[in-house]
Formats: structure tokens, C-alpha cells, sequence
């Protein structure tokens, strides 16, 4: 359980601050920094660029690379550019830094899996994956803290210097951890896993049927819940619901995640992946339906099952890929799978846009992504009745 509590901590750093920080601050930024709604509108593209070329260069370089050095550079890294951020003044400057910090973040959870995946104890593999990416829901909640208690006392440039702090102290944690680790395997020779060379490794996402139906799972996540977020304000709004109800839905997708990441990873663990799978995509089924039909009676329960599906879902899928493929190959495919869910986030934001400028109303994207989430709940049916056919060829399997 450390070792997923200590990689948890490394995801409240490398996406609950590199990614998330910056839109929690920015309203306190700008009373003392210009930044125009066009800089924002670049950020948030190149932003999401950069976590796609990170996700990207991971699934085909990460092979050759030492996955714990690449954690902890990456940690240090961010720390140091979190620190940067209370002293920049030039939006330009901002957003060089703010796409480091989303390529980072790829890279880091490609590291997390990799190493969980090769020195995790199989029987709880599902649980630490899903815990540690628990650490995005876990950034939330930091972030509302560090606007709450720090950014009063110290102004926001404090607020970028604690999160500094709190990575550093994070990637001390995870270097001593691993350094533990190394000891502990050092009396034993390990044969290095098998990875896949680019080509073969987009010949196994399209031929490989696990591997093709993560990537698949992942688009769709991509596609449903990104819009979901983006828009969900706007549609409260639209409909004259109170701004509160929007606060109190991300709070509790916040805090369902944080408890979603632990309990839907022992799930995995105890009843299998797909049953993991099957039980979160239901609910999140479950909670779009029912406030397409009623939004202001079920809005908390939408929220509450977006958390629940889409935190440890990363997690589980990556312990299930696992099972079938070698710690170094389910690293590569999970950054294919990353690719895919920021494609799939592109795409479903793509065309909410389009929706609302045909239409002029939201009410036609919440019913696509209710279709989504019950495709999504079909999919993980298949991948029950997958695993339910008992053991197969694997590729690269330790």
C-alpha cells in the first residue's frame, strides 16, 4: 500500500497541480497578471496537445528508458516549474511552462504504470493502480485548500510556491522508495521484460484484441466525460439552475473519486478487472440517464458517478493490461490509451461546440453522452465475457 500512496502523491503533483492548479488560480493571477481570454483558449489547446505528445512519445520511446529515473526527473521537474510559476509574469513564459507541466504528467503515469506493473505485487496491482491515479481527485481537493488557506496569507504566488514545496517533499518520498525497491530486487536477477518497437506495437493495438479494446474504452472515456466537465456549468446555467448546485457536484466528484480509487481497485483485485469495469460504467450509465431526465434532481448523481467511473478507471485498465501483457508493453499501450482518450476529448468538445451553435442548446450533447455511456457499459460486458473465457496467449508477459 506504500508504494501506491507514494505514486498517488506523485499524480496530486504531476496532474492535480500540473494540470489543474492553473485554471483553479488563474481568476487570482489575473488581478495582477493580463492574461486575455485568448491566452487562456491557447493554453487550454496546447495544453492538451502536450499531454497527447507526451502520452504519444511515451508509447513509443518509453521502452528504452529507465521508468524510475523517468519519474523522479519528471517530478523534479514540475516542482521546479510550479516554482517558477509564482515569478512569471509573461503569459508567453506561462504557457511554455504549463505545456512542460501536461507533457510531464503523461510521462509520469506511464512511470507509475510501468513500475507498479513490474515490481507490484500481482494480487493488489489493480488497487495500487487505481489508488495512485486516485491522485488526480486527491489534486482537486489540495488545490481548493491551497486557494482556501494559503492564498489568503501568502497571495497566489504563495500558492505556487507551497504546491513546489509539497512536490519536492513528494519526490524525496518516491526516490527513497525506490531506492528500497532496487535494494530489495537487487539480490535477485531480473530477466528485462519485453517491449515492442513502434511498428509492432500499433500492429498489436490493432490486432491484439485486449489491447484494441483499451484503446477503444479509453477513446470513449475521452469522448463522454471531457465534454461532461467542460460544459456541465454552462448547461446548469442554461437552464436557470443555482450556481451552488455546480459547486457541490465537482466537490462530491472530487470526493467520490478520492474513496472510488481504493474500494473500485479492491474490486478489481478481489472480483476481477471486468467486473470493476462493468460496475463503474453502469453507474456512470445510471447517473448521465437519469439527469438527462431530471437534471436538477439527479445533477449530484451524475457527479457523483463521473467520479466513481472516471479516476480509478486508468487504473483498472492498466492492471487488467497487466495480466496480459509485460510491465514495459502495458507502459507503451497504456500511452496509446492516453492518446486515445485526449483524441476522444477532442473530438466529443469538437462537436459539443457544434451542437450548441446549431441548436443553441447543451440539452442534444448530454443525450450523446448518455448514448456514449451506454456503449461504454456495453464494452465493459464484452471485456467481462472476455475475461471469463479463462487465459490466453499473452505478448511480452513476465
Amino acid at each position: 500500500m506504500r508504494m501506491a500512496i507514494t505514486f498517488g502523491s506523485n499524480q496530486v503533483i504531476s496532474h492535480g497541480f500540473g494540470l489543474f492548479l492553473f485554471a483553479a488560480m488563474v481568476p487570482l493571477m489575473q488581478q495582477d497578471i493580463t492574461i486575455s481570454h485568448w491566452y487562456l483558449a491557447a493554453i487550454g489547446a496546447a495544453t492538451q496537445l502536450a499531454y497527447l505528445g507526451g502520452a504519444l512519445l511515451l508509447g513509443l520511446f518509453g521502452h528504452k528508458l529507465n521508468s524510475a529515473r523517468l519519474l523522479l526527473w519528471c517530478g523534479v521537474m514540475t516542482s521546479v516549474l510550479l516554482f517558477a510559476m509564482a515569478f512569471i509574469q509573461s503569459p508567453l513564459a506561462m504557457l511554455i511552462v504549463l505545456v512542460l507541466m501536461a507533457a510531464s504528467a503523461a510521462v509520469s503515469w506511464g512511470g507509475i504504470v510501468e513500475l507498479v506493473s513490474c515490481f507490484g505485487q500481482p494480487q493488489y496491482r489493480a488497487t495500487s493502480l487505481s489508488t495512485a491515479a486516485s491522485g488526480t481527485a486527491w489534486g482537486y481537493s489540495i488545490n481548493g485548500l491551497i486557494i482556501l488557506a494559503i492564498v489568503p496569507l501568502a497571495g497566489w504566488q504563495g500558492g505556487w510556491v507551497a504546491a513546489a514545496i509539497m512536490g519536492l517533499l513528494t519526490i524525496g518520498a518516491t526516490a527513497f522508495m525506490l531506492r528500497r525497491l532496487c535494494c530489495a530486487v537487487s539480490q535477485v536477477e531480473i530477466e528485462a521484460p519485453p517491449s515492442m518497437p513502434a511498428k509492432q506495437l500499433f500492429r498489436t493495438i490493432f490486432k491484439e484484441r485486449i489491447a484494441f479494446v483499451c484503446s477503444l474504452m479509453t477513446f470513449l472515456v475521452g469522448f463522454a466525460t471531457m465534454p461532461f466537465s467542460t460544459w456541465l456549468n454552462t448547461y446548469l446555467a442554461e437552464l436557470s439552475l443555482p450556481a451552488e448546485l455546480g459547486g457541490y457536484t465537482w466537490s462530491l466528484i472530487g470526493l467520490s473519486g478520492m474513496a472510488a480509487g481504493f474500494l473500485v481497485g479492491k474490486l478489481a483485485d478481489s472480483k476481477g478487472s471486468s467486473t470493476a469495469l462493468l460496475f463503474t460504467t453502469t453507474g456512470f450509465a445510471i447517473g448521465i440517464i437519469a439527469f438527462l431526465l431530471d437534471p436538477a434532481t439527479f445533477v449530484l448523481l451524475a457527479g457523483f458517478s463521473y467520479g466513481l467511473m472516471y479516476f480509478p478507471i486508468w487504473g483498472v485498465l492498466a492492471g487488467w493490461l497487466s495480466k496480459h501483457y509485460g510491465s514495459k508493453a502495458t507502459m507503451q499501450i497504456n500511452g496509446i490509451g492516453m492518446v486515445t482518450f485526449g483524441l476522444g476529448g477532442a473530438l466529443g468538445n469538437m462537436i459539443a461546440g457544434g451542437l450548441y451553435e446549431a441548436s443553441g442548446s447543451l440539452a442534444d450533447l448530454f443525450a450523446l453522452i448518455a448514448f456514449i455511456s451506454v456503449l461504454l457499459t456495453l464494452l465493459a460486458l464484452h471485456i467481462y465475457r472476455l475475461e471469463r473465457q479463462g487465459s490466453r496467449p499473452v505478448i511480452g508477459a513476465v
